[in-house]
């Protein structure tokens, strides 16, 4: 399957939209995006993973160095995960406790 990424504006947040497998073939694709988006002074960017299936060690660094960076700037990461698969990694991992994850878009741009 092919790994797209998409980057939307809304109300001021950066939405990084990803669908495929989020694997060592596709993480720099994803850190391309999600990167400088999380190094903005003060930026909200939020990660769309609802059409990730699924997900490996190299795609969990990429969420890891945004959350990092986002901290730095003062800005901050949200998640969106709807796939079982990839929710159960990112609660096997703990991210789910340090990353805010929602279930839709509409949910995480409400928070």
């Amino acid at each position: 399957m092919d790994f797209t990424v998409s980057v939307s504006e809304d109300d001021g947040r950066t939405i990084v939209t990803a669908a495929g497998e989020l694997d060592a073939h596709a993480a720099p694709v994803l850190e391309a995006e999600t990167g400088p988006a999380s190094r903005q002074p003060g930026g909200r960017l939020i990660v769309d993973l609802t059409g990730v299936d699924f997900i490996d060690s190299t795609g969990l660094g990429v969420l890891v160095g945004a959350l990092k960076h986002a901290r730095e700037a003062g800005g901050t990461l949200d998640v969106v995960v709807a796939t079982p698969r990839v929710l159960k990694v990112l609660a096997l991992t703990g991210l789910d406790v340090v990353i805010p994850l929602h279930s839709t878009l509409d949910e995480a741009l409400a928070s």
